[in-house]
């Protein structure tokens, strides 16, 4: 009798282990990381006006986003500026953006400041051509796989996703793995998002509400109005784009 209990209790306890592994709703906090100097770096002459500015702003700023996800639906947006910042141009975050994906459904709705235009995108979510690779990374105490991709043709991102969280879906428009996205990078931007905690906690319908404020728009005719604007900012046209893709 003892051996039946004490299997029975091995049994009870493995399945208890086993099904706190899979998380299906909570709030992740990401540090997003930006090398802000790399619009120093692509000056071709390094005047004395880039070196002070080299010595007035920090060469990295960072910011906290959040993730809410629950019922397969995300939110992703800004959760606290770092007041020790001191942006460069492009490096301050807006507080107006935020992206919702619901992943039952295959929609997106994503509200984005674009200079001083708010867009409302409303279309379905972009279907990533991820290639999943053996490489493993253990972030914010989870074990997470490798997977890369491209967007806008040419820019390569690199994604860390843990099959333990069982969303498909990730910081920004990012998703598609079959799991949360805790770690992302886009090298050619010079940024990251690592999460660094996680809290098991039920968001609230209105925090997974789709946005409702802005020009309507679907990503073709964002990327279109994208491509106006690049010709006229030149070289750094290009990265204003790939940024407001992401």
């Amino acid at each position: 009798m003892k051996i039946l209990l004490a299997s029975l209790l091995t049994i009870l306890t493995l399945t208890s282990f086993a099904q706190t592994q899979f998380i299906t709703a909570g709030r992740v906090e990401y540090e997003k990381t930006y090398n802000q100097h790399s619009v120093l770096d692509d000056e071709h002459d390094e005047g004395d006006w880039i070196q002070q500015m080299r010595k007035e702003y920090p060469k990295f700023v960072r910011d906290v986003y959040e993730l809410q996800f629950a019922n397969n639906k995300s939110s992703f947006k800004l959760a606290k500026e770092n007041p020790d910042n001191k942006y460069l141009w492009r490096g301050k975050p807006s507080t107006a953006d935020v992206t919702v994906k619901d992943c039952e459904t295959n929609r997106i709705a994503l509200q984005k400041e674009v200079f001083e235009t708010q867009y409302l995108l409303q279309d379905s979510m972009r279907n990533y051509q991820w290639r999943i690779t053996d490489e493993t990374r253990t972030i914010a105490g989870f074990e997470c796989k490798k997977a890369v991709t491209k967007i806008c043709d040419s820019v390569y991102v690199v994604a860390f996703y843990t099959d333990q969280i069982m969303i498909s879906s990730g910081p920004e428009s990012f998703g598609g793995l079959p799991g949360l996205i805790l770690g992302l990078a886009v090298p050619r931007l010079h940024t990251t998002w690592f999460a660094t905690k996680l809290e098991l906690i039920q968001p609230t319908a209105i925090q997974t509400t789709p946005p409702q404020k802005g020009k309507k728009t679907t990503w073709q005719q964002l990327e279109a109005d994208l491509t106006k604007l690049k010709a006229r900012w030149g070289d750094y046209g290009t990265k204003y784009l790939w940024n407001f893709m992401l």
